[in-house]
């Protein structure tokens, strides 16, 4: 049996689900350390052309986070994972 591939519209649902939560409370893994804790632990710089999220243990940068007119860019290299709760259905 050979596996079928769908194109990224087939999780939309999944990722309305775990971005309508609160993102704060999730459990981001920094990617240079290894340090896994909540994005509200993260250090903001906010005096950029967008934000800065940095990891608390090492300095190094977890999100990177730019608003336009129309559109949000999220940058989440410096992070290995992002763990998010969801409600139960």
């Amino acid at each position: 049996m050979s596996e079928v591939a769908v194109d990224g519209n087939a999780m939309a649902g999944d990722l309305g689900e775990i971005f309508a939560v609160d993102v704060t409370a999730a459990v981001a893994t920094c990617a240079g350390c290894g340090r896994a804790g909540v994005v509200a632990e993260l250090r903001l710089w906010v005096r950029a052309p967008g934000i800065v999220a940095r990891c608390p243990s090492c300095g190094d940068v977890v999100l990177r986070l730019v608003r336009a007119p129309d559109r949000v860019f999220l940058d989440l290299r410096g992070a290995t994972r992002l763990e998010l709760r969801v409600p139960s259905p």
